[in-house]
């Protein structure tokens, strides 16, 4: 995806976890990030619980939307996704992509990777790899146009 395009439609999940969300309930009043993971993703684990920091930090201004992104075969059994998400506390909604048609709206091709779209549902930050958080809370706060402290 380019920066500005257009948040991809929500559509093609094998599963939902936790709660399912639209593309319209999440533009309007916040912004929102996408984080792909996958359950065999060392780096993905590691960064787990500062997306959650984020996730709780701005609740009232982010929505927070996870994406399962097998990797392999070995990524496809929902019970392994369930567990993991429960043991890394991914209290936020998870779209489990078997199918890749969500990977593949947003042309990503890395575990982690995160994606920021505005309150518009125009992509404003996109990075991957398991380091750079404070990068990316830098581009979430220029989004919402917050001054760095």
């Amino acid at each position: 995806m380019k920066l500005r395009e257009e948040m991809p439609a929500l559509t093609g999940a094998t599963q939902w976890i936790n709660d399912e969300v639209t593309k319209d309930e999440l533009l309007g009043d916040k912004a929102t990030l996408f984080h792909f993971w996958s359950v065999s993703c060392y780096l993905c684990k590691e960064a787990m619980p500062e997306i959650n920091e984020l996730r709780d930090e701005y609740e009232d201004e982010l929505n927070v939307v996870a994406v399962h992104m097998p990797r392999s075969e070995d990524d496809l059994d929902i019970e392994v996704i369930k567990q993991m998400a429960m043991g890394h506390d991914i209290t936020q909604p998870i779209f489990v992509d078997s199918q890749h048609t969500l990977t593949e709206a947003f042309e990503n091709k890395y575990v982690p990777a995160y994606y920021v779209f505005d309150q518009e549902g125009k992509l404003r930050h996109f990075q991957a790899g398991g380091s750079g958080m404070n990068m990316l809370k830098k581009r979430i706060n220029r989004v919402l146009g917050k001054e760095e402290k």
